[in-house]
């Protein structure tokens, strides 16, 4: 794993002995080609947007990696997501060794990021090509003007969205310091779906509503976080006063590290 030159030639490179604890956050936030990365010291933050209405955060620790050096205080490129999965799950089912380790590497503006990956002694490399960053959503959510918090059991939440109608155009989100406490609701062909979970529940961590709130959003918006909600052991949902709904999923890889992967979705405003 050690080929592409000398490291000291890329001012990126990251060394990792299971691709999948890599692979699996990026899938999290895999459901549009375009993602932009930026590495720093504390490790890598991966952006993916759509329509101006969403983004979705990945955040993957330094720690994940068991050699991770960055020369510069930021590196940032926009990159093809689905060409680097695709590169990153190369050996497939086909894996001889059951894991399989990465290099990746990157040079700087105008240069391919470079993948080496290895598994049961072969050896393949890929080059993606980079691109140089564009501005991101400016969805600024101030975390101090959060009106709304909870915390609950990714099961529950899994449970919840098994049981709504998500053919529905929107999924309501409705927190009251009473009861129901907390609701999800969806508005289908077939009728109401509600969904709804005491402060007091089993699947309730903590729950924090300072006023009655209730916001719709575009379930063709919120779809994407399901692959999160799968990967992940607990879920915060925040709102605040304008209504921008932040889902934060914390998902534990295989090595017991954990990641955050967090999603803004703007209510709709019909």
């Amino acid at each position: 794993m050690d080929q592409a030159g000398g490291d000291q030639e890329f001012v990126f490179v990251a060394k990792l002995d299971n691709v999948r604890n890599f692979s699996n956050i990026l899938r999290a936030v895999h459901f549009k080609d375009q993602a932009a990365f930026c590495v720093t010291a504390n490790g890598i933050k991966v952006t993916v947007e759509d329509s101006k209405c969403m983004q979705a955060n990945a955040f993957i620790q330094a720690g994940i990696f068991h050699e991770y050096h960055v020369k510069a205080d930021s590196v940032t490129f926009r990159i093809n997501l689905t060409a680097l999965l695709g590169c990153l799950t190369i050996f497939g089912s086909s894996s001889q060794s059951g894991t399989t380790a990465m290099k990746m590497c990157y040079r700087g503006d105008g240069h391919p990021l470079v993948a080496l990956l290895e598994d049961g002694g072969v050896l393949t490399d890929c080059k993606i090509k980079t691109q140089e960053m564009e501005d991101a959503l400016p969805f600024d959510f101030c975390h101090t003007d959060v009106v709304n918090k909870a915390i609950m059991k990714a099961e529950g939440l899994r449970e919840a969205f098994g049981e709504l109608d998500m053919s529905s155009d929107f999924l309501e989100i409705m927190m009251s310091p009473d009861k129901p406490f907390f609701r999800l609701s969806t508005f289908g062909s077939s009728g109401s779906v509600h969904c709804d979970y005491p402060k007091d529940s089993d699947m309730m961590e903590l729950f924090s509503c300072a006023k009655v709130q209730s916001n719709r959003y575009r379930v063709n918006l919120l779809k994407p976080f399901t692959k999160a909600l799968t990967l992940s052991c607990k879920v915060a949902i925040r709102t605040d006063s304008r209504g921008l709904l932040s889902l934060q999923f914390m998902i534990r890889t295989e090595d017991g590290q954990i990641c955050f992967v967090e999603f803004y979705c703007c209510p709709d405003e019909e």
